[in-house]
């Protein structure tokens, strides 16, 4: 990566540290006993958005907190924007906005979004980072993205989130063509890894913390974790091959019972490695050998006299242990005292309810039957979760925090809000867009930010909190603030050099471009909560001094600013324009005041300006949501 040259990056530095800093912006009841509380439950968005505000309001009023005004309708929309459509709003969305009279444009401006494609992708853009963040697979990066297009076309269709998570718990297929199999393929469908994360996403339990030993916080036992694991042992992830090489994965289900366990092929395995052809396979001898990383368990469990080779008699004795729910139709929890025994059969039962699957039932009836459970609306823990994580991906904090981690032994704030949203999402068939449309509407959502002080235990919702953004969304607002997206179709991630080779069109495409790249680098788990969340050397390296954004911000040929520079001849008028364009609102008095001083000083209209665009996207406000 080239560096900008010394006197460039101190101008630039000088020119942010003169700028400023650009800020980032009583009593609980359990949500078991809130849910009794909520009655005739409504379910249009605005009318559930008035009793969400009314709840919350008399609950600080009660503590004595002291609620944020209204934010600016340049701040809302810059906000609602990131939140519903993934992107930064133009300058003239902004002016369009802003000239609207209408009482109701706010409400209407969520409406165009919460309908919007951009909606679906910027959705499905964040669970795929949800799901991705925490694979255990690393093949996984096969179908990243087949799974986000697979979601972004259920969101299009608005189906519901019950539907969705029916899908993914019960995929199967080909991985590259069947979206749906993301998670199963991206924890290899382990059936403990399977139970932690179904648990974790769709329920908002760390049902995991009881993989080993009883939840120490939580009421959740042992047998909760492995009976819930017990849903997946039947699952297979099979290579599907071309010409001797893996062309994809398959997800299968695996029904036939007692199943096969791996052994060794010992007249294979001598007739290849036996070296010396002294009857003996050696450590040394079976480096090379596609069972190399077993041989150890394999010597461990098959060296008869101790000498650390094996014929072919002891290759044969082997005898594996089980391993837990793989290669069995049927679940074994692991007996910790003794590893290496296949452990204790375990029937599959939902920990929630305490109702256990069917007897004789398939692979994928069983999985049915385990979706069926969670998402019934007689299992509140399935829209909480959900609710939970939008309202907490909308105002900065959940009910709960962190926001995958509810339980009975947990208390939410405001938990009588959470009850009446989650009960009216529920009566909306699980409509996602309904959900995001009443949290908008609300006024809690619309206020300004306030700075949170460290280890303020005050209720939340009186303002907003500022909240980092995703890579997806960094991503889609440069590539509209430096004009990529309207030059070209694909935007920043289309854009080679000319001796650079095109990515092509095949499966893994999108896994060699820049966006890909971009979204490792500035990618996080959505779960993580915000404090936790910190910029690293290498993002701020990129965005300082990328050639690619360097020569997007140049002050000549074709570029966003280059254009701007000839439409405004007046300093202060391509300053204004700029501030629009980058952070959605004029400059303040002093802001304008420094940048024009900036520029009289370095005397070169182009380079101040190419100076004030850099620090303006380097500055906290812009990879901030306010």
């Amino acid at each position: 990566m080239a560096l900008l040259s010394h006197n460039r990056v101190s101008r630039h530095l000088v020119f942010w540290a003169m700028l400023g800093a650009m800020p980032l912006g009583g009593d609980v009841t359990r949500a078991a006993d809130a849910q009794k509380s909520v009655r005739n439950v409504p379910t249009e968005s605005a009318d559930v958005a008035a009793d969400v505000d009314r709840m919350i309001l008399a609950e600080l009023k009660q503590a004595g907190v002291k609620v944020a005004p209204p934010t600016r309708d340049e701040d809302f929309l810059r906000r609602v924007s990131f939140d519903l459509a993934g992107t930064i709003p133009t300058p003239r969305d902004l002016t369009l906005f802003g000239l609207e009279p209408s009482r109701q444009k706010r409400a209407r401006i969520v409406e165009r979004l919460v309908k919007s494609d951009a909606f679906a992708r910027s959705w499905a853009s964040y669970w795929q980072d949800v799901v991705f963040k925490r694979a255990t697979n690393a093949r996984v990066l096969r179908m990243r993205n087949g799974f986000a297009d697979w979601l972004t076309e259920q969101l299009q269709e608005d189906q519901g989130w019950d539907d969705i998570t029916t899908d993914i718990l019960t995929a199967s297929g080909d991985v590259q063509k069947s979206g749906a199999t993301g998670l199963i393929f991206a924890h290899d469908g382990q059936p403990a890894e399977l139970a932690a994360e179904t648990s974790r996403l769709f329920l908002g339990i760390q049902l995991q913390c009881a993989n080993c030993h009883d939840h120490p916080t939580d009421k959740w036992k042992r047998d909760d974790f492995h009976t819930l694991a017990a849903y997946f042992p039947r699952i297979s992830v099979r290579p599907i091959r071309e010409e001797n090489r893996i062309r994809t994965f398959e997800i299968v289900s695996f029904d036939n019972g007692g199943g096969r366990r791996f052994q060794p092929n010992a007249r294979f395995l001598m007739a290849r490695f036996d070296r010396n052809r002294d009857g003996k396979l050696t450590k040394q001898e079976m480096a090379n050998a596609p069972i190399a990383r077993a041989f150890d368990r394999i010597l461990r469990g098959a060296d008869k006299n101790g000498d650390k080779a094996l014929t072919a008699a002891e290759i044969n004795s082997f005898q594996p242990p089980q391993q837990p729910g793989r290669g069995s139709s049927e679940y074994f929890m692991p007996d910790l005292k003794d590893p290496a025994s296949p452990g204790v059969q375990i029937d599959p039962v939902f920990f929630v309810s305490g109702s256990a699957a069917d007897a004789g039932l398939k692979d994928l009836d069983r999985r049915g039957e385990l979706a069926d459970m969670i998402t019934s609306t007689d299992n509140p823990w399935f829209a909480r979760a959900f609710v939970n994580r939008a309202w907490s991906e909308m105002l900065g904090e959940g009910f709960y925090m962190p926001i995958d981690d509810l339980g009975p032994e947990r208390a939410a704030r405001f938990p009588e809000v959470l009850e009446l949203l989650s009960q009216a999402f529920a009566a909306n068939d699980y409509d996602i867009r309904w959900l995001f449309r009443t949290i908008a509407l609300t006024d809690a959502y619309q206020r300004e930010i306030r700075d949170v002080e460290p280890g303020n235990e005050s209720l939340p919702f009186a303002s907003t909190t500022a909240t980092r953004l995703r890579a997806d969304q960094l991503y889609n607002a440069l590539d509209r603030v430096l004009g990529v997206e309207q030059a070209q179709q694909g935007g920043l991630g289309q854009r080679r050099r000319p001796n650079q080779p095109n990515a092509g069109n095949g499966p893994y495409a999108r896994n060699r471009g820049v966006k890909f790249q971009f979204e490792n680098l500035f990618g996080f788990d959505p779960s993580t909560p915000q404090d936790d969340i910190t910029g690293t050397v290498p993002q701020a390296l990129f965005l300082m001094n990328s050639p690619l954004l360097n020569n997007l911000i140049r002050a000549q040929g074709r570029t966003r600013l280059a254009g701007i520079l000839r439409e405004f001849d007046a300093n202060d008028d391509a300053v204004k324009e700029i501030y629009l364009l980058v952070l959605t609102r004029e400059p303040s008095k002093k802001e304008l005041a420094t940048c024009l001083n900036y520029i009289k000083e370095v005397g070169n209209r182009g380079e101040a300006f190419e100076d004030v665009t850099w620090s303006l996207l380097n500055s906290s406000e812009f990879l901030s949501k306010r």
